[in-house]
């Protein structure tokens, strides 16, 4: 089994940690010029503001809903990123560092995973205040898509279950990991709109019409790993 872990919104919950008066509190986060908005609190997320607006189209916004507007740190990110690998060596021996906020996980061998998951989880919570999605499914894509649900339903931990299909159906493809804006809508043109309708195609045939990329996604979503852990 393969983890991902992914620290929630995490430039936001950075800053946090320093100011704990920032939480419940809507936050954004902008980019090195001040221009636009790269990172937002749940609380900034509910009141629409979209990942990459500029600055100046949100003024009315900030004024009215009293949000905080944060320069970016990313020497402090970069910091307690490490701080979070370092526990999550320690912890768990084979690891892929996949991002400043995330990582993949080799589970293999461990017998509870659901217990394992946790543990990790409030450690990093406790040792380093940054609150973290987990997750756990047989290959990355599909672990990818049981982190993108955990963080949507706000919980710690989501294991897929063996047959996933209750959850793929309601996934849109887009969100797939490795699919982007160019794949989808050329999917979409083939009625691959979830990740169920892609789950369903022949790996041969997405070959023909994308890559070797379409072909490596569909055999994952059926649970045969084609990307391991690089540590």
């Amino acid at each position: 089994m393969i983890g991902l872990i992914d620290c929630n919104n995490f430039y936001v919950s950075c800053e946090r940690v320093f100011n704990p008066k920032l939480n419940g509190k809507p936050v954004v986060v902008l980019s090195n010029n001040d221009g636009c908005v790269i990172a937002r609190s749940e609380e900034a997320k509910q009141l629409g503001i979209a990942m990459g607006v500029p600055l100046f189209k949100i003024k009315n916004i900030i004024t009215q809903e009293h949000v905080h507007v944060l320069s970016s740190n990313f020497s402090l990110y970069g910091d307690l990123s490490h701080r979070i690998m370092r526990l999550l060596h320690k912890n768990c021996p084979h690891i892929e560092v996949y991002s400043i906020d995330e990582a993949f996980l080799n589970l293999s061998g461990i017998r509870d995973i659901e217990s394992f998951c946790l543990n990790l989880h409030h450690l990093i919570l406790q040792g380093v205040g940054i609150p973290t999605s987990i997750g756990v499914a047989p290959t990355k894509t599909l672990a990818k898509i049981a982190n993108h649900i955990a963080k949507k339903s706000r919980q710690p931990i989501m294991i897929l279950p063996e047959n996933p299909d209750a959850h793929l159906c309601t996934f849109p493809v887009e969100d797939i990991w490795g699919v982007g804006r160019k794949l989808a809508p050329k999917l979409n043109s083939y009625q691959i709109k979830t990740a169920l309708d892609l789950k369903k195609r022949d790996p041969r045939w997405m070959r023909k019409i994308t890559s070797v990329i379409g072909e490596r996604l569909v055999r994952e979503l059926n649970g045969l790993s084609c990307l391991s852990i690089e540590e």
